[in-house]
């Protein structure tokens, strides 16, 4: 299940969110696949701020304690795909392009400082070419692929 928490709309704060959720769900792991809306040009951040925006999500998971859970949950943090510049939704997404292309560099760090595990979408994942940001059904099907190969790989045996 995938949810949008933006930082703008009242309720959708992604801290806000996020603690409700680990403790309503008890997750082993959680994978957090944001950045993408960040890239939007009334935001005015870098590839790097938006990676440390990413890493404090990564934080309160790691340092999430329930009596149900017997650790913190892992965190996967993906790196999210290259978004285009083209019309019709170029205006809110001016210079996204070469900001989009820093972000695994950025998130690639960020995982290595905090211990998660990291994936970058943008190896295997492109967006429409028609409007440069979301993603086709393909690319959905080939990203449920990958976490399924890898989260396994991610969690420990019992």
């Amino acid at each position: 299940m995938y949810y949008y928490i933006s930082n703008i709309e009242l309720g959708k704060k992604r801290l806000d969110y996020l603690l409700p959720c680990l403790e309503s769900h008890h997750p082993d792991l959680v994978v957090i696949l944001l950045g993408t809306n960040d890239l939007k040009s009334r935001f005015n951040v870098t590839a790097s701020d938006i990676s440390k925006g990413a890493a404090r999500l990564v934080q309160v998971i790691q340092n999430f304690k329930h009596s149900f859970m017997p650790k913190a949950p892992e965190v996967l943090l993906v790196s999210p795909a290259h978004v285009y510049e083209v019309d019709p939704l170029k205006e809110g997404f001016t210079n996204a392009e070469t900001k989009s292309k820093e972000l695994s560099h950025y998130y690639a760090l960020r995982s290595k400082e905090l211990g998660c595990h990291f994936l970058d979408a943008a190896t295997f994942i492109t967006p429409c070419e028609r409007e440069g940001i979301h993603w086709q059904v393909d690319q959905h099907q080939k990203f449920a692929t990958k976490l399924a190969e890898i989260i396994p790989t991610l969690l420990p045996t019992t």
